[in-house]
């Protein structure tokens, strides 16, 4: 085989000019001890925590591939439970920054996650309608909760009774008993979907969140506290009466039936609606950690908020309303009315729940957070639409709280999508401009270092020499800026239409633009006397005009300055000569738009983008097409040559970069991360860098490595990956219309479990070859009559000459949440070997707790076979004492353990007492001699 020809690759760099994208949802996190500081944002795979109070980037949660959709901070502050878009969880350390613990058991997308009080377990809702709760110490999945017919947006755990309560966009709200994992009550109350609840008032109230404009609350009556009162209530037929107890009224009259007495563990009945400004859904409903202040937000940018009024202040305020009503009955005495003997005030929901006061953000609201700071001060922070993070705090003890603004982050960041992006000279700038900002990028540290307002940009580039940039508009202006004072030097009008279109001229002394006004116009560089100072400044002014019969999308030079290829709109590339501008070749054959093309740096090849998802390969001398290439699945927007090569990249709207070989019309490699469609790119000029901009509001800069990049292994592992992601995919029935059965357990298969379960029998397998050849030396042995040298398995050796049990021993090496799934995938041929390995590793004392998880999950799937087969008796049997033995002496050292901790902390806890004391009586003695010292000197003085 001939050597093949050797590219490059390229790897994903960074990720910047993104402050947090807007599928997930922004919260506080605790970080050095400080509450109310820091900010947990998703940034497409990854999620960044800001300092609100420096507008830093401090720490980045470094993501896969998937995007963000879900964030849940754990009760103790430490971890961060991130959701993915293909159902995954990882659970991060908040100090370390890793992500140490990962779920898998969703099949689509993660819409919500929640802690319980402790924090010992997680509950998380997807998109595929499922909900399952995970232990988050063990590392596992408990169980899965199936009932909802469309995705679930929000989950809540009770404080004081182990229930679940869900919602979902099927329009109903269920209740779970997590000890018996079943659905005991389904509200139907709604008519919309129910995007929001909350649990307020010691959790004998429910507030829901829905598609109109009502925030409906619903009363709950738990089951002992209607027996404590002891209220015998004579039986009733279901239906015939309005009983809190027994029936449910749904908001138009009718009567929900609900489960029978004994299955019931507490009763709704709906309390009323609150009505908020917002007209449309509901997009998030959030209470405070106090549960006073109420949050809820719709599609605009209005958050309204909320008070909860304690039982005393609503006793006060009826007090109040009581008195008034006694007032007007006295005055309509007067008047010569009769007086109203009893006078009646009735307590409504609007007396209870009170409209504080609205926060006004400056664009729409993605999500938000809240939290107390020590000062009293309620602190909410938003993530918005266009890339934008807002603080606001106030005073919700104030009788008219005003909020106030307090930080903002925004030099990160874009406010909308980056539409054209370039390279300085020397490879250390990058400029950015979108619709209504220029920003200036270090390629090294990425930190923006100008930022500059522009009108909408379409094309841009810097200026020879880097001192400048010219930005191209939508409303056909030519922008000229100044970037070591930020300043705006001269706007000229270049186009009646937009300016699609600037390529610089090789000799760098003009360059050339085309617009929507159908025409192509020559510029050069000028100096002229600055007005404003007595030195001289850059300027443009225009020599030519080419005018032709289609808009024009792209223009671009050849190398040698002698020829213009010029993009139209009827699809078609005309080549024209520079100096005489007469047409020359052109290239038709793409069946829409050319929008993007470039030329080879020897001005042998053209490349063109199109629309219609190929690109094609033209030889400039003759106008020959070379090759027409199907490069993307959706529209090219954008294509450059990489800098003294035949390579090119191309950029399409789905979502991936490709690198091809013009010369052998070969796809080199492909280049995933972004989230949404790619609007630009540029290469460095020295062709080590690649930084693109797309839809998902983030720069991701790629850098070409010295790794070399052979196209068959390149392939191969795509076809592989490939295979995973099919394996992943559950099986696909056999029978057309069959339906598979539903999963009982919380985890799902994945590669990983496949390859781990793959690992285990390998061990096995490798146990069953040792034993056999220990049996064969023992009776070469004794047949001997003499010790014969055991000759050694490679694999062992390669281990560390480890034994054989320490081999086998690699349950501890799988993943402690996908361990269930493994071992579900592991043909029973290999169970009998397993238990008879476990019975060794029990005996040793290692991993107790592992090997009963192991041994109890195995015996609960394979419990048919392995009772029926009489060699496993003994087996088992053997088990059994070893199991018990074992676990008790696991469990005595916990506990003893435990009562040591008891009693240093008991130590410690007198000792801080003592100490206290002792503080307290030296202060006082510093008191006393203070005091007598005062005297002493009034003494002296009088």
């Amino acid at each position: 085989m001939g050597l093949t020809k050797q590219y490059l690759r390229y790897v994903a760099s960074a990720v910047f000019g993104l402050i947090g994208s807007q599928k997930g949802n922004i919260v506080f996190v605790t970080l050095r001890g400080e509450k109310g500081r820091y900010v947990a944002v998703p940034a497409c795979e990854h999620v960044f925590i800001w300092d609100l109070r420096k507008g830093e980037k401090i720490l980045i949660l470094q993501g896969l591939k998937q995007e963000v959709t879900c964030l849940c901070p754990s009760p103790d502050g430490l971890h961060l439970a991130v959701g993915y878009d293909d159902g995954s969880i990882r659970i991060f350390s908040l100090l370390s920054g890793e992500g140490n613990v990962t779920f898998n058991g969703h099949k689509a997308g993660i819409t919500t996650l929640k802690y319980d009080q402790l924090g010992g377990r997680l509950a998380s809702g997807s998109k595929d309608t499922d909900v399952i709760v995970w232990d988050v110490i063990n590392e596992s999945g408990l169980y899965r909760l199936k009932g909802h017919k469309d995705a679930i947006t929000q989950a809540l755990f009770l404080r004081e009774k182990n229930l679940l309560v869900t919602s979902g966009k099927d329009t109903v709200v269920k209740w779970w008993d997590l000890d018996t994992q079943h659905c005991f009550k389904t509200m139907v109350g709604h008519r919309t979907e129910v995007w929001g609840l909350v649990l307020v008032s010691e959790e004998k109230r429910l507030i829901t969140g829905a598609s109109d404009s009502e925030l409906r609350a619903w009363d709950i009556t738990y089951l002992q506290e209607i027996e404590d009162l002891e209220e015998p209530k004579p039986k009733k037929i279901k239906g015939s009466s309005p009983g809190i107890q027994d029936t449910l009224e749904t908001e138009d009259g009718t009567l929900e039936m609900d489960e029978a007495p004994e299955d019931r563990i507490l009763s709704c009945r709906k309390a009323g609606s609150i009505m908020r400004e917002g007209r449309d859904r509901v997009v998030n409903l959030a209470v405070d950690k106090t549960g006073r202040i109420l949050a809820c937000h719709g599609t605009d940018s209005v958050l309204e908020l909320f008070c909860i009024l304690s039982k005393e202040e609503i006793h006060k305020k009826m007090d109040k309303k009581m008195k008034k009503a006694r007032k007007k009955a006295k005055l309509n005495s007067c008047k010569g009315e009769e007086e109203d003997p009893e006078i009646n005030v009735e307590m409504t929901l609007q007396d209870e729940i009170q409209r504080v006061t609205n926060i006004k953000t400056s664009a729409k609201i993605k999500s938000f957070d809240l939290i107390h700071s020590p000062q009293g001060e309620l602190k909410a922070v938003f993530l918005l639409q266009n890339n934008l993070v807002e603080l606001y705090s106030f005073n919700p003890s104030l009788p008219t709280p005003q909020p106030v603004r307090t930080n903002r982050i925004t030099i990160g960041g874009h406010r909308s999508d980056v539409r054209t992006l370039s390279f300085s000279s020397d490879n250390i700038a990058v400029l950015s401009a979108s619709a209504d900002s220029v920003k200036i990028w270090n390629r090294s540290t990425l930190q923006c270092i100008r930022t500059m307002t522009c009108e909408y940009a379409l094309c841009s580039f810097f200026v020879p020499g880097d001192r400048q940039v010219i930005i191209g508009t939508k409303t056909g202006k030519l922008q000229l800026y100044d970037l070591a004072s930020g300043n705006l030097l001269e706007t000229i009008d270049a186009h009646d239409g937009a300016l699609w279109s600037m390529s610089l001229s090789p000799d760098q002394r003009g360059f050339v633009t085309g617009g929507a006004d159908k025409a192509v116009k020559f510029w050069d560089f000028e100096l002229v006397k600055d007005e404003n100072s007595t030195q001289k400044r850059l300027s443009v002014k225009q020599t030519r005009t080419l005018q032709l019969d289609e808009d024009v999308l792209y223009v671009s030079y050849s190398p040698n300055q002698k020829l213009l290829a010029v993009s139209l709109l009827d699809c078609t590339v005309k080549i024209f000569y520079v100096d005489t501008l007469k047409f020359f070749l052109s290239l038709y054959g793409h069946k829409l738009p050319v929008i993007c093309m470039d030329i080879s740096y020897d001005g042998a090849l053209i490349a063109t983008g199109s629309a219609d998802r190929n690109v094609k390969i033209w030889g400039l001398d003759f106008g020959d097409c070379h090759k027409s290439l199907f490069a993307h699945d959706d529209s090219v927007m954008y294509l450059q040559f990489v800098p003294k090569s035949h390579l090119f990249f191309t950029a399409g709207k789905d979502h991936k970069i490709k690198q091809w070989d013009a010369d052998r019309f070969e796809h080199i490699q492909t280049l995933e991360g972004h989230h949404q469609e790619i609007w630009c790119l540029a290469v460095s000029p020295s062709g080590d860098y690649v930084v693109s901009s797309s839809h998902d509001k983030s720069l991701r800069l790629w850098e070409r490595t010295r790794e070399p990049l052979i196209l068959e292994e390149e392939r191969e592992m795509e076809r592989e990956a490939e295979y995973e992601e099919s394996v992943a995919k559950e099986d696909q029935p056999a029978v057309p219309g069959e339906t598979q059965g539903d999963s009982y357990f919380a985890g799902k298969k994945t590669i990983e479990t496949v390859k781990a379960a793959e690992r285990i029998m390998e061990a096995i397998e490798l146990y069953r070859e040792e034993t056999a050849k220990m049996k064969e030396h023992k009776a070469i042995c004794k047949a001997a009559g003499k010790e014969v040298p055991l000759p050694t398995n490679p694999i062992l050796m390669a281990s560390g000459n480890i034994s054989v049990s320490k081999m086998c021993n690699s349950f501890s090496l799988v993943i402690q949440s996908e361990l269930e799934e493994s071992l579900l995938v592991l043909p029973f041929s290999y169970v009998p070997d397993i238990l008879k390995l476990f019975n060794e590793f029990m005996q040793l004392g290692s991993d107790v707790e592992l090997i009963c998880r192991c041994l109890f999950f195995l015996l609960r799937i394979h419990f048919g076979q392995i009772t029926s087969n009489q060699m496993l008796v003994p087996v088992i049997e053997k088990l059994r004492e070893t199991t018990i033995s074992k676990v008790s002496q696991v469990r005595d050292v916990i506990g003893f353990n435990m009562a040591g901790l008891d009693y240093l902390k008991r130590e410690c806890e007198a000792k801080s007492e003592v100490m206290f004391f002792a503080d307290a009586t030296s202060h006082l003695e510093e008191k006393k001699r203070k005091r007598k010292k005062r005297e002493k000197l009034i003494l002296t003085l009088t």
